[in-house]
């Protein structure tokens, strides 16, 4: 029963924060998923329904993070995201948290794409 009513919830503050978010070629949206071991990125150009880059924990990526824990490796991702859309000529983004809230490793990862350049 209670997971049920966590679940609705989730969803709920997923359709609030994607109400006032849209990405374009020029401004993706970042988009943040976390799982219980993985976390993964993308930008999205919400115009043409496409993935302009991303970066996750996963194995294919896993070399070229750094870090002791989930939050550290997190701030790497977001490293990594930045400097590949830097590669693409852009400098700025909609940050979407989707269902998960400002803190921990979402807000980490923010906070590495920022230090490598990335505005929100």
């Amino acid at each position: 029963m209670a997971t049920k009513k966590i679940e609705k919830l989730r969803r709920k503050r997923k359709l609030r924060v994607r109400k006032r978010i849209k990405g374009t070629a020029d401004c993706p949206r970042l988009s943040v998923y976390r799982s219980l071991s993985h976390i993964y990125v993308q930008a999205i150009d919400d115009v043409s329904g496409r993935t302009i880059a991303a970066a996750s924990t996963l194995p294919k990526d896993k070399h070229l993070l750094s870090g002791n824990n989930k939050t550290e490796i997190a701030r790497s991702v977001g490293m990594l995201v930045a400097q590949r859309l830097e590669e693409k000529g852009i400098k700025a983004v909609v940050f979407d948290r989707g269902r998960f809230l400002y803190h921990g490793r979402v807000k980490a990862l923010a906070e590495g794409a920022r230090e490598a350049g990335l505005q929100f």
